[in-house]
Protein backbone atom coordinates (compact mmCIF):
# COMPACT_ATOMS: atom_id res chain seq x y z
CA UNK A 1 0.00 0.00 0.00
CA UNK A 2 1.12 3.18 -0.87
CA UNK A 3 0.51 6.62 0.98
CA UNK A 4 -1.32 8.00 -2.23
CA UNK A 5 -3.61 5.25 -2.64
CA UNK A 6 -4.42 5.56 1.31
CA UNK A 7 -5.54 9.02 1.51
CA UNK A 8 -7.36 8.65 -2.00
CA UNK A 9 -9.61 6.02 0.27
CA UNK A 10 -10.02 8.21 3.16
CA UNK A 11 -10.71 11.04 0.61
CA UNK A 12 -13.75 8.89 -1.29
CA UNK A 13 -14.68 8.00 2.36
CA UNK A 14 -15.43 11.31 3.38
CA UNK A 15 -13.97 15.06 1.51
CA UNK A 16 -11.16 16.48 4.24
CA UNK A 17 -8.94 19.14 4.72
CA UNK A 18 -5.15 17.78 5.36
CA UNK A 19 -5.55 18.24 8.91
CA UNK A 20 -8.87 16.39 9.48
CA UNK A 21 -7.05 13.45 7.09
CA UNK A 22 -4.01 13.72 9.95
CA UNK A 23 -6.39 13.03 12.58
CA UNK A 24 -8.57 10.07 10.46
CA UNK A 25 -5.65 8.51 10.06
CA UNK A 26 -4.46 8.56 13.70
CA UNK A 27 -7.50 6.72 14.59
CA UNK A 28 -7.89 4.36 11.89
CA UNK A 29 -5.59 4.21 8.63
CA UNK A 30 -2.64 5.08 10.41
CA UNK A 31 -2.75 1.79 12.63
CA UNK A 32 -1.51 -0.10 9.48
CA UNK A 33 -0.31 2.89 7.20
CA UNK A 34 1.11 5.66 9.44
CA UNK A 35 2.15 8.80 7.83
CA UNK A 36 3.28 12.15 9.42
CA UNK A 37 0.82 15.52 9.02
CA UNK A 38 3.74 17.01 6.40
CA UNK A 39 3.76 13.65 4.17
CA UNK A 40 -0.10 14.01 4.74
CA UNK A 41 0.10 17.44 3.23
CA UNK A 42 3.19 16.71 0.82
CA UNK A 43 0.87 14.13 -1.04
CA UNK A 44 -2.00 15.98 -1.02
CA UNK A 45 -0.39 18.47 -3.04
CA UNK A 46 1.25 15.81 -5.45
CA UNK A 47 -2.15 14.11 -5.75
CA UNK A 48 -3.66 17.68 -6.68
CA UNK A 49 -1.30 18.10 -9.33
CA UNK A 50 -1.53 15.27 -11.21
CA UNK A 51 -5.53 15.91 -11.66
CA UNK A 52 -6.62 12.79 -9.01
CA UNK A 53 -7.91 15.01 -6.33
CA UNK A 54 -9.09 18.96 -6.40
CA UNK A 55 -9.47 21.25 -3.62
CA UNK A 56 -13.31 22.40 -2.92
CA UNK A 57 -14.18 25.96 -3.00
CA UNK A 58 -15.52 27.60 0.00
CA UNK A 59 -19.16 28.85 -0.22
CA UNK A 60 -17.79 32.33 1.00
CA UNK A 61 -14.36 33.16 1.91
CA UNK A 62 -13.02 32.78 5.13
CA UNK A 63 -9.67 34.23 6.56
CA UNK A 64 -7.88 30.91 7.09
CA UNK A 65 -10.29 28.34 6.07
CA UNK A 66 -8.59 25.11 5.77
CA UNK A 67 -8.78 23.63 1.97
CA UNK A 68 -10.91 20.98 1.79
CA UNK A 69 -10.71 18.21 -0.60
CA UNK A 70 -11.76 16.01 -2.95
CA UNK A 71 -11.46 12.87 -5.10
CA UNK A 72 -11.64 13.11 -8.97
CA UNK A 73 -12.37 10.19 -11.21
CA UNK A 74 -8.81 9.94 -13.06
CA UNK A 75 -7.76 9.53 -8.54
CA UNK A 76 -10.85 7.23 -8.48
CA UNK A 77 -9.72 5.32 -11.58
CA UNK A 78 -6.01 4.83 -10.07
CA UNK A 79 -7.48 3.70 -6.41
CA UNK A 80 -9.93 0.72 -8.51
CA UNK A 81 -6.69 0.32 -10.78
CA UNK A 82 -4.21 -0.39 -7.64
CA UNK A 83 -7.10 -1.86 -5.93
CA UNK A 84 -7.44 -4.83 -8.53
CA UNK A 85 -3.68 -4.79 -9.65
CA UNK A 86 -1.76 -8.05 -7.56
CA UNK A 87 1.27 -7.68 -4.86
CA UNK A 88 3.45 -10.59 -3.57
CA UNK A 89 3.63 -10.65 0.12
CA UNK A 90 6.11 -8.28 1.57
CA UNK A 91 8.51 -9.73 3.77
CA UNK A 92 8.34 -8.64 7.43
CA UNK A 93 10.58 -5.91 8.88
CA UNK A 94 10.74 -6.13 12.52
CA UNK A 95 13.72 -4.78 14.01
CA UNK A 96 12.61 -6.94 17.40
CA UNK A 97 13.37 -10.13 15.40
CA UNK A 98 16.60 -8.71 14.59
CA UNK A 99 17.83 -7.88 18.06
CA UNK A 100 16.11 -11.36 19.26
CA UNK A 101 18.71 -12.78 16.63
CA UNK A 102 21.45 -10.93 17.80
CA UNK A 103 20.78 -11.92 20.89
CA UNK A 104 21.58 -15.19 20.30
CA UNK A 105 25.50 -14.29 19.53
CA UNK A 106 26.31 -11.56 22.14
CA UNK A 107 24.16 -12.31 25.15
CA UNK A 108 20.51 -11.00 26.07
CA UNK A 109 21.56 -8.33 28.98
CA UNK A 110 18.60 -5.96 28.60
CA UNK A 111 16.63 -8.03 25.93
CA UNK A 112 14.13 -9.00 29.06
CA UNK A 113 13.24 -5.35 29.71
CA UNK A 114 12.82 -4.37 25.84
CA UNK A 115 10.23 -7.70 25.32
CA UNK A 116 8.22 -6.64 28.06
CA UNK A 117 8.00 -3.30 27.08
CA UNK A 118 6.54 -4.72 23.86
CA UNK A 119 4.28 -6.46 25.36
CA UNK A 120 2.76 -3.44 27.17
CA UNK A 121 2.64 -1.69 24.32
CA UNK A 122 0.78 -4.75 22.03
CA UNK A 123 -1.84 -5.82 24.58
CA UNK A 124 -2.62 -1.17 24.69
CA UNK A 125 -3.11 -2.07 21.03
CA UNK A 126 -5.06 -5.03 21.02
CA UNK A 127 -7.02 -3.55 23.64
CA UNK A 128 -7.82 -0.47 21.28
CA UNK A 129 -8.60 -2.50 18.10
CA UNK A 130 -11.14 -4.90 20.36
CA UNK A 131 -13.17 -1.22 21.20
CA UNK A 132 -12.59 0.28 18.01
CA UNK A 133 -14.76 -3.37 16.94
CA UNK A 134 -16.79 -3.39 19.92
CA UNK A 135 -18.30 0.29 19.24
CA UNK A 136 -17.80 0.09 15.18
CA UNK A 137 -18.61 -2.90 14.09
CA UNK A 138 -21.96 -4.23 15.85
CA UNK A 139 -23.14 -7.16 14.72
CA UNK A 140 -26.16 -5.61 12.74
CA UNK A 141 -23.38 -3.95 10.59
CA UNK A 142 -23.54 -6.03 7.56
CA UNK A 143 -23.35 -3.75 4.54
CA UNK A 144 -20.77 -4.74 2.47
CA UNK A 145 -17.47 -1.55 3.00
CA UNK A 146 -18.15 -2.03 6.39
CA UNK A 147 -17.33 -5.91 6.43
CA UNK A 148 -14.82 -5.08 4.14
CA UNK A 149 -13.53 -2.18 7.22
CA UNK A 150 -14.00 -5.15 9.73
CA UNK A 151 -11.60 -7.64 7.61
CA UNK A 152 -9.04 -5.01 8.21
CA UNK A 153 -9.77 -4.21 11.93
CA UNK A 154 -9.98 -8.65 12.41
CA UNK A 155 -6.14 -8.67 10.57
CA UNK A 156 -5.05 -5.88 13.13
CA UNK A 157 -6.63 -7.51 16.41
CA UNK A 158 -5.43 -10.91 14.52
CA UNK A 159 -1.66 -9.71 14.22
CA UNK A 160 -1.97 -7.88 18.37
CA UNK A 161 -3.15 -11.22 19.31
CA UNK A 162 -0.21 -13.40 17.65
CA UNK A 163 2.46 -10.11 19.29
CA UNK A 164 0.80 -10.62 22.63
CA UNK A 165 0.99 -14.75 22.41
CA UNK A 166 4.45 -14.60 21.04
CA UNK A 167 6.55 -12.18 23.27
CA UNK A 168 4.85 -13.86 26.75
CA UNK A 169 6.22 -17.21 25.24
CA UNK A 170 9.83 -15.51 24.41
CA UNK A 171 9.94 -13.77 27.61
CA UNK A 172 9.27 -17.00 29.65
CA UNK A 173 11.53 -19.00 27.22
CA UNK A 174 14.76 -16.13 27.50
CA UNK A 175 17.70 -17.75 29.24
CA UNK A 176 19.23 -15.15 31.90
CA UNK A 177 21.75 -12.64 30.71
CA UNK A 178 24.67 -13.04 32.23
CA UNK A 179 24.44 -10.44 34.92
CA UNK A 180 21.11 -12.53 35.81
CA UNK A 181 22.32 -15.60 36.46
CA UNK A 182 22.49 -17.46 39.56
CA UNK A 183 26.03 -17.45 41.18
CA UNK A 184 27.46 -20.64 43.29
CA UNK A 185 30.89 -20.86 44.55
CA UNK A 186 30.77 -24.51 44.50
CA UNK A 187 33.33 -25.68 41.16
CA UNK A 188 31.46 -27.70 38.80
CA UNK A 189 34.38 -29.41 37.77
CA UNK A 190 35.16 -30.54 41.05
CA UNK A 191 31.65 -31.79 41.91
CA UNK A 192 31.48 -30.14 44.97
Amino acid sequence: MSLPHAILTALLEKPSSGLELTRRFDKSIGFFWPATHQQIYRELGRLEASGQIRALQPEAPVRGQKKEYEVLPEGRAELARWTAEGAAPRAVREPLLLRLRAAAVVGTDGLAAELERHLVLHREQLADYREIERRDFPAERTDAGARLQHAVLRAGIGLETFWVQWLAETLEDLPPSPSQAPTSSADPANGS
